[in-house]
């Protein structure tokens, strides 16, 4: 089943790609500084943000159709939630051993995912067939 897109949906797709994108580049460009800054390991910062960048390519590409699947829009949910579970995981599980700067850094961007999570799952919610 699909859904029309509209503004709330498309603003929403496109935030996520803002932000995504700029956190990529910070992590993937800045890593050899922010890595000693907040006692995360470089390998990881600079890979989070590579993996970030088609992450990005992709929510451009769907805010850009008339319409989507219900079940990729909710893909792209379960991508978000899947980060949010990883970055608190990494903290809870003891993967990594960052200074304060370091959780907060964790923590701010998880929640800032979990946000557009629980937006574009509104935007599902709300959303109505598209007619055939």
């Amino acid at each position: 089943m699909t859904i029309p897109m509209n503004s709330f949906l498309k603003n929403t797709l496109l935030l996520d790609a803002v932000v995504s994108g700029a956190a990529a580049v910070l992590m993937a460009a800045g890593a050899g500084l922010l890595g000693p800054f907040l006692n995360l390991p470089v390998s990881l910062l600079f890979w989070a943000g590579i993996v970030l960048l088609p992450w990005v390519a992709l929510l451009v590409v769907l805010s850009r159709r008339q319409s989507l699947s219900r079940m990729v829009l909710l893909d792209v949910v379960l991508v978000n939630v899947a980060w949010v579970l990883a970055s608190i995981g990494i903290l809870a599980f003891g993967f990594v051993e960052p200074n304060l700067l370091g959780v907060a850094f964790v923590v701010a961007q998880a929640l800032a995912v979990a946000l557009f999570a629980v937006l574009q799952y509104a935007a599902l919610r709300q959303a109505r067939p598209a007619m055939a």
